[in-house]
């Protein structure tokens, strides 16, 4: 069974990392997002759930409105080939999320290690960010620095590389 909001945000508090999480109507998009980042401080994310020929399955997060170049990407995060996006039974799987709620926070349900997990690093450059907590009826801001303790602390230590079009224009 799949770590629920609560179990995430109590290994949050458990770990000491302070996590405001922000209540409001379901969002499936970051266009329907757009009031939130307004009345929460910190960067917003979009984040994408990908699988390549191989059956690599990454999960890829970026600004909100960053561009990413899907047809090249592939080279940038180190799968084999170009990627797709990955089946929704296979997200709830291995990240134990819907689609619409797919998060970093994920990670804790991915007991067999399958996912790697890639920050953008245009993303990376704010101190504070926000996710999902497991579902998309909320958002939680963490400390970036808090969340790669986090994810390492899981067994997936992220990649931060640049992979949208922005940070790699500003050579990040």
């Amino acid at each position: 069974m799949p770590l629920t909001r609560a179990d995430l945000l109590a290994r949050l508090s458990a770990f000491g990392i302070e996590a405001p999480t922000f209540d409001h109507q379901a969002v499936f998009t970051v266009e329907e997002s757009e009031d939130l980042h307004q009345r929460i401080p910190g960067a917003h994310s979009k984040n994408l759930f990908l699988k390549d020929k191989k059956d690599r399955v990454f999960l890829v997060s970026v600004l909100a409105d960053a561009t990413v170049d899907l047809k090249t990407i592939h080279t940038r995060i180190g799968a084999q080939g170009r990627v797709s996006f990955g089946k929704p039974e296979l997200l709830m799987e291995l990240l134990g999320v819907a689609p619409g709620s797919v998060t970093p926070f994920g990670i804790v349900n991915d007991a067999e290690g399958r996912v790697t997990v890639v920050l953008d690093a245009g993303l990376m450059a704010h101190e504070v960010l926000n996710f999902h907590p497991l579902e998309n009826t909320a958002t939680t801001s963490i400390k970036r620095d808090d969340l790669v303790r986090v994810l390492t602390d899981a067994g997936h230590p992220p990649q931060i590389i640049a992979v949208t079009q922005e940070a790699l224009a500003a050579g990040l």
